[in-house]
C-alpha cells in the first residue's frame, strides 16, 4: 500500500478532531468518565435496594424454573415479531399486567429503551411533551426523538407544572418519576394527576426506583397509592430493586398495540432470551414470598437518617427512600471525598457534572436490606468527620 494510502487509512480509524477536543475538555473540567475497578466490602453504591441480585435463593429459583422449561434459554434469536416471540414472553406480560393492575404489558430489554419506545412513539407533530426537569436522560431523549414539542417544568413544582399546562397545544404527555434517582425525592403524584385530570393531559410514570421497594409484590408507587387508573402509561424495570434486567410498559391494551405497530425502538431489537424472561418471573415469585424486605430496607433508612450527624458542613438532600444524596460542590471535591470512603472499604461514588449541574455534584448513598447496623453507623461515623 502507498505510504499517502496508508496515511489516510490511519486517519479515518483515528476519532475526529471534534471528538477528541470534547475529550480534551471533559477532562480538563475533572469529569472524564472511566469504567470502575473498585470492589469494596461495604455496598452503598448499587441500585440493589433488596439485596435480589445477590439472592442464592433466587439464582436457585431460576435455574429450576429453566430446567422445568427445558428449552433453549441464551439466545432471543430474533425481533418479538419474527422468531423472537413465545408463550412463555405473552404468558409473562399478562402475569405482569396483574401484578401492575394495568389492562395489558409489553416487555422491553432494559428501561431505557422502554422509555425512548414509549414518548417517542406516542407524541406527534403538534403535540406538547412536559417533563420534569429532573427527568433521567432516556425519558428527555425520548421526547426529542418525538415530532413534538417539548418544555421541562421545574421539579415537583406543581405551580410551574399548571402554568405550562395552561398555554400548550395539541395532545398532552406529562413524564415524571415516582423516586428521582440523583435527588432520592418523591414526585407529589397525587397532585400531578388531578393537575393532568383537569387540564386533560396524559400521565406517563417511569417507576425505575420505585418498582420493588414500594406496593404489594412490589408494584410501584402509583399502586401503593391506589393511582394506577391515572396514568396512560406506567414504567417499571427490573434491573434495580427486582435484582435482574428488563422492563415493562404497562396501560390500556390500544396502547401495546400501537407499540407493538409504530415503537421503533420495540420493533426492530432482538427479543429477551427466555433466561432472562424467567428470572422476571421468578423475582416477583421471589419478592411475594419476602415482603418482609420492603420493612428492612425503611428500617435501614431510618437508621440513616437517625445517625446522619447533625453538625456537619454537608448538605444532605432531603429524602426518605434508599437513595440519599449528599451535596459536595466541585468535582474535585466530590472524587475526593469518595475515594477517601472508599480507602476504608465503603463503596460510594461520586456523581459529578454534567451528571448533575455544577456546584451540585454529590456522594449518592444507596442503603440496601444487607447493609448491617454496625456498616451504617461506622458510614454515618465517617461522615461526622473532615475527609
Amino acid at each position: 500500500m502507498p505510504p499517502l494510502a496508508s496515511t489516510f487509512v490511519m486517519a479515518m480509524k483515528s476519532i475526529t478532531p471534534q471528538m477528541q477536543q470534547r475529550l480534551d475538555e471533559r477532562k480538563a473540567k475533572g469529569n472524564l468518565r472511566a469504567l470502575p475497578g473498585i470492589h469494596l466490602p461495604h455496598d452503598f453504591t448499587s441500585n440493589d435496594y433488596l439485596g435480589l441480585a445477590r439472592s442464592t435463593e433466587l439464582g436457585q429459583m431460576i435455574a429450576r424454573r429453566l430446567g422445568e422449561l427445558g428449552a433453549p434459554a441464551h439466545g432471543g434469536t430474533g425481533s418479538r415479531l419474527l422468531s423472537g416471540n413465545s408463550d412463555f414472553a405473552m404468558d409473562l406480560e399478562q402475569k405482569l399486567a396483574r401484578i401492575f393492575k394495568g389492562e395489558a404489558a409489553l416487555v422491553f430489554n432494559s428501561g431505557y429503551q422502554a422509555n425512548l419506545c414509549l414518548i417517542s412513539a406516542v407524541a406527534q407533530k403538534g403535540d406538547t411533551i412536559l417533563y420534569d426537569q429532573l427527568s433521567h436522560v432516556c425519558l428527555k431523549e425520548g421526547a426529542w426523538l418525538s415530532k413534538a414539542k417539548t418544555f421541562a417544568f421545574l421539579h415537583n413544582d406543581l405551580a410551574d407544572l399548571e402554568r405550562r399546562l395552561k398555554t400548550v397545544e395539541g395532545n398532552t404527555f406529562v413524564v415524571i418519576e415516582s423516586v428521582y434517582s440523583m435527588d432520592g425525592d418523591v414526585a407529589p403524584l397525587k397532585e400531578i394527576a388531578a393537575l393532568c385530570k383537569k387540564y386533560e393531559a396524559r400521565l406517563i410514570i417511569d417507576e425505575a426506583h420505585g418498582t420493588g421497594v414500594f406496593g404489594e409484590c412490589g408494584s410501584g408507587l402509583a399502586c401503593a397509592l391506589g393511582l394506577e387508573e391515572a396514568f396512560f402509561a406506567r414504567v417499571y424495570t427490573f434491573g434495580k430493586a427486582m435484582g435482574v434486567h428488563g422492563a415493562v410498559i404497562v396501560g390500556e391494551q390500544n396502547l401495546i398495540d400501537y407499540l407493538v405497530n409504530f415503537g421503533r425502538a420495540f420493533i426492530y431489537t432482538t427479543a429477551m432470551p427466555l433466561h432472562s424472561l424467567v428470572a422476571i418471573e421468578q423475582a416477583f415469585n421471589y419478592l411475594s414470598k419476602n415482603q418482609h424486605l420492603q420493612a428492612e430496607l425503611r428500617q435501614r433508612i431510618a437508621l440513616f437518617l437517625r445517625q446522619f450527624p447533625e453538625e456537619t458542613d454537608m448538605k444532605r438532600i432531603q429524602s426518605n427512600t434508599a437513595i440519599q444524596p449528599i451535596v459536595v460542590p466541585g468535582n474535585e471535591r466530590a472524587k475526593a471525598m469518595a475515594k477517601a470512603l472508599q480507602s476504608k472499604g465503603f463503596d460510594v461514588r461520586p456523581i459529578l457534572a454534567p451528571t448533575v449541574k455544577e456546584g451540585e455534584e454529590r456522594l449518592r448513598i444507596c442503603l440496601h436490606t444487607y447493609n448491617t447496623e454496625e456498616e451504617i453507623n461506622a458510614l454515618c461515623q465517617i461522615l461526622s468527620q473532615p475527609l
